[in-house]
Parts: structure tokens; C-alpha cells; sequence
């Protein structure tokens, strides 16, 4: 039954210290919209991370001198396995899967280090295809690491509190601001074009932002729903008609594209290897951050034994996700920040939405013409309709966080990790010359920030004790 337009409190009692969370929405986490409303709310999921799925792969295969055509058969199998692994996401098997509305998709974390393995193995005298191959391997056994620390995270809610994750995911969605509106000024094809920041750009993401936002005030369900589709679709056509559409790849593109597991197969090295250790413990980091963005905004609890079974869940999925990948030849999968703001603007939680969302990813991978429509959409226009929902993600952490009550140590907590956390986002080049496993870790200002967050927590005195209340149910998952 929908959760029509109702105000939802969740209050969730925790050592005498209230934790509430308020969450306006259309349809809850286990409600089950309209088939044609479910597909409509799940296309704005797609157009939300479409581009934050392929993008990694078409940089990797970039930097490496993959051949084009196996650069597509990897950029389709990234939006393939994003629908398999949003699959488990969304519908958990046993343990795996945190059964929230959380979209998987290839993670930007990893660009740096997989680029470097990479091109390590072809300046010692691999192929482009053999340097797949090492990488493939590596993300494939490191996925261990994220899988076997979900099984201990109940033993860290004394360390990961709603302060921590609710900081991070401020920091998260301060973060992708700097992406969005670099996409709404053009993006990379306008700084070499040479007409970043032109009129002409700001002003058609400025519309679609416009559009977005006005949508979303509206109090009809439908045009809330759809504001983010709709303000997309007006761009889209704004953009063919003043000619900065560019069909001319489509022609080039195969009808279908059928997977084919361990295309380049497996290798391994340990020193490839010994970087990744510590990205897919951050990623673990980034993945509870997400997760509990995804729970604020769809009115579920941010704390307690029911929380930390989907948080578990959760990373436990990313690393099974992230071995899958794998295996279908392409880059380590984690939860995406991007469809927490659609929940928010549209009021539609509902997990059943991710089965769409995970078909419709799918059938982009199979039929690499429809997702080719989508990948010739302009920066401007993803830019503009991508900015307001990052800004909504960091007001979900921001909430998070005040649920607890802000007080002095809560603060500074709060304080130092965006500083930290937002700083080296603003200034990248700061760790150019260190050690490339300091620059793995600390250029994200995401890990940065929340590992900021978690030893401040540990570190700084007078930290309130969490009554561990770990149930059977919680300690199995």
C-alpha cells in the first residue's frame, strides 16, 4: 500500500538518546508502485548514474590504449553488471544485499590505481588486453577484503555512528557539487572545444536545473516523480535542436552485444595487489555512507540492529558485486551516490524499483545502441539535472548528523573531516608527489574524509558509549 504523500517519522531509540530522521514520501521502502510509475521513477535512477557507470571505463581504456572495440565491449558490460549487482543490491539473497533502494555501478575510487597498474604492466612489456587481464585479477581477489570485513561491522558501532556516516555523506555530496557543475559548464568535450563555460551552456543547464526544481515543489505526484526525467527530455531536444547533439557514433555500434565472463581472463601480482587492500576497506567506508543516505532518505532508521544488518548486507554485496564485475570484464562495482537524490526529489523509495532500474542497465549492456541515446546526452544537460540532487545528498548527511544533536566534539568531529575530506577535492595536486600508496588513499577527498571522521571518533575523549544490542538476527547476517 503507497505511503501516499504522508510525513513518515522514524525514531529510533538508542543509550537514552533519541535518533529521528523526517522523510516526506509518495511510496515507502516496501511498497510496491504501478508497474508504468515504477519504470518512470527507475528511467531518472538510469539517467542519474548512466554516465558515472561508463565513464571510469572510458577512461581506463583511455589511458591504457585499449583497441575501441574492446572499449565498448567494456563500457557495455560496466552498465551490464550494474544491473546484476543493483539486482542483488535491491532484492538481497540471504546475507548479500542491504534490500534497499541502492543502485551499483562502477566506482571512481579505483580509476587512479587500476590506470597505474595498468600502465605498469604495458611499460614492462604487456598488452593493453594482458593488463586487463592483471587488473581483472586483482579487483577479483581483492573483492575478499570488503566481503569478510562486512562480517565484523556490528562489532564497529561504537566507531561508525551516525556522526561518522552522516559526515560522510556530506562529503560525498559536496563532492560530486564540484562534478555537477563542471558537467553543467560543459564538461570535458567543452574544455576541448574550447567553449567551457560558454552562454550557450550555462544557460541550457541553468533551464533544465530550473525545470528540476520547480518540478519538484510541485504537488502533483506525477510531474515530482518525473522531474528530473522531464527536465532532462526538455534539454535533450533543446540540444538537438540548437545542433549540440552528435549522432554519429550510433552508426558504428553493433545491434546486440551478448556478455561473455573472463573475456581476457585472470592474473594476478602482489605488489599490483597491495594498493587495493586499503581502497576496498575505504570503499567499505564509503559504501556505510551511502547506505545510510539511502535509509535517511527513504524514511528508514539510521541506527540500530535493523540498520546495521543492511549496512552489513550492504558491503557485503559490494564485494560479491565487485567480484562479478570481475568476472564480465570490468572495474570494481559499489553503491552510488547519485539515485539518493532522486529518492529525495521524487518521494519514491521503494526497492522494487531497483528490479527496473537493474533491467533496464541490463538490456543497455545487451543492446549497445540504446545506451549509446544516452551517452551522446551534453554534459550541460546531465550537469544541470545532476547538481540539485548532489546538493540534496549532502542535506540527507547534514540531517543525519543534527538527528544526533550536534554537540562541541560532535563538531570539531564534523568540522576537520570536511575540512580535511573537502580540501584535498579542492586543491588535488597536493599528493602529485607522494608515494603512490599515499595518493591512492588520501586524493579522494571521500576517504579522506571519512577516515578523518573515524580516528577522530576513536581519538578525541568523551566519546558516548552505544549500547551494543546485537541480536542473533543481526550477528548471522
Amino acid at each position: 500500500m503507497a505511503q501516499a504523500d504522508r510525513e513518515s517519522t522514524i525514531a529510533q531509540e538508542m543509550d537514552g538518546d533519541r535518533i529521528s530522521f523526517q522523510s516526506e514520501l509518495i511510496y515507502g521502502l516496501n511498497d510496491k508502485p504501478p508497474v508504468g510509475e515504477s519504470i518512470f521513477v527507475a528511467i531518472q535512477h538510469v539517467l542519474a548514474s548512466f554516465v558515472g557507470i561508463i565513464t571510469p571505463g572510458l577512461l581506463i581504456c583511455g589511458a591504457l590504449g585499449v583497441s575501441p572495440a574492446d572499449t565498448g565491449i567494456i563500457v557495455s558490460m560496466s552498465l551490464f553488471a550494474s544491473g546484476i549487482c543493483t539486482f542483488i543490491q535491491c532484492r538481497r539473497f540471504g546475507p548479500v544485499g542491504s534490500g534497499l533502494l541502492s543502485l551499483q555501478g562502477t566506482s571512481f575510487a579505483f580509476l587512479g590505481p587500476v590506470i597505474g597498474v595498468g600502465t605498469a604492466a604495458i611499460a614492462s612489456g604487456s598488452t593493453p588486453e594482458q593488463a586487463l587481464a592483471l587488473i581483472f585479477g586483482v579487483c577479483f581477489f581483492g573483492s575478499a577484503i570488503e566481503i569478510i570485513l562486512s562480517r565484523f561491522l556490528h562489532l564497529l558501532q561504537q566507531i561508525i555512528t551516525p556522526v561518522v556516516t552522516g559526515t560522510v555523506v556530506m562529503i560525498i555530496g559536496l563532492s560530486l557539487i564540484k562534478t555537477g557543475f563542471f558537467s553543467l559548464a560543459g564538461g570535458a568535450p567543452a574544455i576541448a572545444s574550447e567553449t567551457f563555460g560558454s552562454t550557450q551552456n550555462l544557460a541550457l543547464g541553468g533551464l533544465v536545473l530550473a525545470i528540476v526544481v520547480s518540478l519538484t515543489l510541485s504537488q502533483n505526484r506525477f510531474l515530482r516523480m518525473g522531474a528530473i526525467a522531464i527536465g532532462l527530455v526538455v534539454g535533450y531536444v533543446i540540444a538537438i535542436v540548437l545542433g549540440l547533439v552528435d549522432f554519429s557514433s550510433l552508426s558504428t555500434l553493433p545491434l546486440i552485444r551478448l556478455p561473455l565472463p573472463l573475456r581476457y581472463g585472470l592474473d594476478f601480482n602482489f605488489a599490483a595487489f597491495a594498493p587495493f587492500v586499503i581502497l576496498y576497506v575505504i570503499t567499505a567506508i564509503e559504501t556505510i555512507g551511502d547506505l545510510t543516505a539511502t535509509s535517511a532518505v527513504s524514511g528508514e532508521p539510521v541506527s540500530g540492529p535493523l540498520y546495521f544488518r543492511r549496512i552489513k548486507g550492504g558491503v557485503l554485496g559490494d564485494g560479491v558485486n565487485s567480484a562479478i564485475a570481475a568476472v564480465f570484464n570490468t572495474f570494481p562495482n559499489t553503491t552510488f551516490s547519485q539515485n539518493n537524490g532522486v529518492i529525495q526529489m521524487t518521494g519514491v523509495g521503494s526497492r522494487y524499483v531497483g528490479f527496473y532500474v537493474a533491467g533496464i542497465f541490463a538490456i543497455l549492456g545487451l543492446i549497445p545502441i540504446v545506451g549509446g541515446v544516452f551517452q551522446v546526452i551534453p554534459q550541460s544537460v546531465l550537469g544541470g539535472a545532476t547538481l540539485v540532487m548532489f546538493g540534496s545528498i549532502a542535506t540527507a548527511g547534514l540531517n543525519i548528523v543534527a538527528s544526533t544533536g550536534l554537540d562541541r566534539r560532535s563538531a570539531v568531529i564534523v568540522a576537520v573531516s570536511l575540512a580535511l575530506g573537502l580540501g584535498v577535492v579542492y586543491s588535488p595536486d597536493i599528493f602529485a608527489d607522494k608515494p603512490a600508496l599515499i595518493k591512492n588513499v588520501f586524493s579522494s577527498g571521500i576517504s579522506t574524509g571519512g577516515l578523518t571522521a573515524i580516528l577522530l571518533n576513536i581519538l578525541l575523549p568523551g566519546r558516548p558509549r552505544v549500547a551494543t544490542k546485537t541480536s542473533p538476527e543481526l550477528s548471522e547476517a
